[in-house]
């Protein structure tokens, strides 16, 4: 079994995620938390039974059961594992958490223009958001 709590599956190509993902790493003393960069070139989706597409449209997150969770319930599973829950608590409470969860796909819809309007531009390409399915 591993020693990690909770394994985040991150865009290390889009410089917000990855500025993210520096963020816990930094607070990831204990080594609860788990990273892997879905941008690396020997990185499988299938291992998870995803595609790089489904990876890249919204963030994904992993137990060490193999459970996957997606979108904020990534983010409170990440910050709970470095001791830090108590800040996204409130986004998974009920009548809070579809909220949560709609503010988190507009804002993976749009990371890139978000990241260019701040000076963060993803430089390979490898971070293209695929087209929103109706």
């Amino acid at each position: 079994m591993p020693t990690w709590k909770f394994k985040l599956l991150f865009d290390g190509a889009c410089p917000l995620c990855r500025r993210e993902a520096n963020f816990l790493q930094r607070r990831n003393t204990e080594g609860r938390l788990a990273f892997e960069d879905i941008a690396a070139p020997d990185f499988d989706p299938a291992q998870y039974g995803t595609t790089r597409e489904a990876l890249m449209g919204v963030i994904h997150g992993v137990f060490p059961d193999g459970r996957i969770v997606r979108k904020m319930a990534v983010f409170r599973e990440a910050y709970r594992a470095i001791g830090l829950g108590w800040l996204l608590a409130p986004s998974g409470w009920p009548g809070l958490r579809w909220l949560a969860d709609l503010g988190y796909e507009w804002f993976a819809r749009h990371r890139l223009r978000i990241g260019r309007l701040l000076g963060r531009e993803c430089e390979s390409g490898v971070c293209q958001v695929p087209p929103r399915r109706s």
